[in-house]
């Protein structure tokens, strides 16, 4: 009978498993998790096999997994873990370049993906959206990645670009309504129809989004 994660409504804190062929990576996220109530990094592994044995021992509620890893992908390792722990929750550790490869994830089980550049506590928000029983990578967002050549942000106001920019700088509503001199609900609003032109779910996904445009030389403004 396969083995079962801990409920996501338990009382304990999140149990985490990161796995990443890289040390640093992992102890900088591991550093991340710690630091934060609520949740635990209960297991750490740098390849596919021991990534599988160890969540089958540790059956941690959210994996956090490289794509990348020296005898295999993440995908191998979802896939595998899944068979045995189908309530684990997997968000993939991207560099957000490949977008077949964020399908792939998908169809194997991952629920969310993380930029390896985002701040910390855009990682902590993330584990705690899946461990609640949230999705952050649909079909939806895949497809449109996938289609690739049209802007999601064309058809976003003045004011929505400037929203745009400033949750990918890392402020909270109250710190972008404080910037923008503007009532915090107003932001609310911004954010849930630029989440709407965009094609997105999530605030987190906004997040990520910016920081990977950034990378290029992507500015928020109009006519970019």
């Amino acid at each position: 009978m396969p083995a079962t994660a801990a409920p996501t409504g338990s009382t304990g804190p999140i149990t985490v498993m990161i796995v990443d062929d890289h040390e640093v990576v992992r102890r900088g996220i591991a550093e991340v998790v710690e630091r934060t109530d609520g949740m635990t990094v209960v297991a750490e592994a740098g390849s596919v096999a021991d990534g599988t044995r160890r969540a089958t021992l540790v059956r941690p509620q959210v994996m956090l997994v490289d794509l990348q890893l020296p005898d295999g992908t993440g995908i191998d390792l979802m896939r595998a873990v899944r068979e045995t722990l189908p309530d684990a929750r997997a968000i993939v550790l991207t560099s957000f370049d490949d977008d077949d490869a964020l399908a792939a994830a998908l169809d194997a089980g991952a629920v969310a993906y993380l930029l390896k550049s985002v701040r910390g506590a855009e990682i902590t928000d993330v584990i705690r959206a899946v461990a609640a029983g949230r999705t952050l990578l649909d079909e939806r967002t895949v497809t449109r990645r996938r289609a690739g050549h049209e802007d999601p942000t064309e058809g976003l106001t003045p004011s929505e670009l400037r929203v745009l920019d400033l949750i990918g700088e890392g402020l909270s509503n109250r710190e972008i309504a404080e910037r923008l001199g503007v009532a915090e609900k107003t932001v609310k609003n911004h954010i849930t129809s630029l989440l709407a032109k965009m094609g997105l779910q999530r605030r987190t996904q906004v997040a990520a989004w910016v920081a990977s445009r950034k990378h290029s030389g992507w500015r928020a403004e109009p006519g970019h």
